[in-house]
């Protein structure tokens, strides 16, 4: 079991840093220096902002690959973790898009993060990118025994966004989420249909009563809308809210940011 991210008592708010387009994927325009400095710049404004935790993802590759990603794209997200954990003391996750889980598992280790965001941890189900058949819990933590990982956290989604859970229909959120715990993860998070769309206030509180590990709430935040998520939530990631317009591609809106916190703070009493 990984030491813990943080005191379950006080929730756990981490910003999320959606890296540029990588080398080799359609949207990349950027060199490579130029990537880590943007990534810099967001991670120093999170944690001079009083965010907890960082999360780095490549969110910008899309249209994503499915299950894998190539040498390339682990050894620039890796340089973007190395370049984070050098302006920011903040626990560090990384995702790797789309479910590259043993992907972001090594770049985690690699970079010292504390933590990996992971989808397709138990059951199948066909995601945007494209049918994810098998669950990643047996291979995925035998990977991370075999490479001295232990210490990183696996917070899985409970029936991803982007996704249609038609297969699993007949499984309801509460056991999806309880065999999620069952098979070893360290946290799991609820989320909405897709990037930006807020969760069920009434799906969060199913998967807090079925399980004791702690619950993430990974889509949708905002300012206006977090009170109703807090007492039912351990962590929560966000990032879309607190862009230029809201959009999830945009620059970081130091406003938006500002308003966020500040809830964070008032809540936190």
């Amino acid at each position: 079991m990984p030491p813990s991210l943080f005191d379950p008592e006080r929730r756990f708010v981490v910003g999320m840093v959606h890296v540029a387009a990588l080398p080799g994927t359609p949207g990349h325009d950027l060199v490579l220096s130029d990537i880590l400095d943007r990534a810099r710049r967001e991670a120093e404004t999170y944690t001079a902002s009083g965010f907890d935790g960082l999360l780095i993802e490549n969110m910008h590759d899309v249209p994503y690959l499915c299950g894998t990603v190539g040498p390339e794209i682990v050894a620039a997200m890796t340089a973007v973790g190395v370049a984070v954990r050098g302006v920011s003391p903040l626990p560090l996750g990384v995702q790797i898009l789309a479910a590259a889980n043993r992907e972001s598992l090594a770049v985690a280790l690699a970079c010292g993060a504390r933590f990996v965001r992971i989808e397709n941890f138990a059951y199948a189900h066909v995601a945007d990118e494209g049918l994810m058949a098998t669950a990643e819990a047996g291979p995925l933590l035998r990977y991370r025994r075999t490479i001295g990982a232990q210490d990183i956290a696996v917070i899985a989604d409970v029936k991803k966004k982007h996704s249609s859970h038609a297969i699993t229909a007949d499984v309801p959120l509460r056991e999806a989420a309880r065999t999620t715990e069952f098979f070893g993860a360290d946290g799991v998070i609820v989320t909405g249909v897709a990037t930006g769309s807020p969760a069920s206030v009434d799906d969060v509180q199913t998967v807090r009563a079925a399980v004791r590990v702690p619950v993430w709430i990974g889509s949708g935040l905002t300012a206006d809308n977090l009170a109703a998520y807090w007492p039912h939530a351990h962590a929560f990631i966000v990032g879309s809210s607190l862009k230029v317009g809201g959009v999830w591609s945009n620059a970081l809106d130091l406003t938006r940011i500002a308003a966020f916190m500040g809830r964070v703070r008032a809540l936190r009493g």
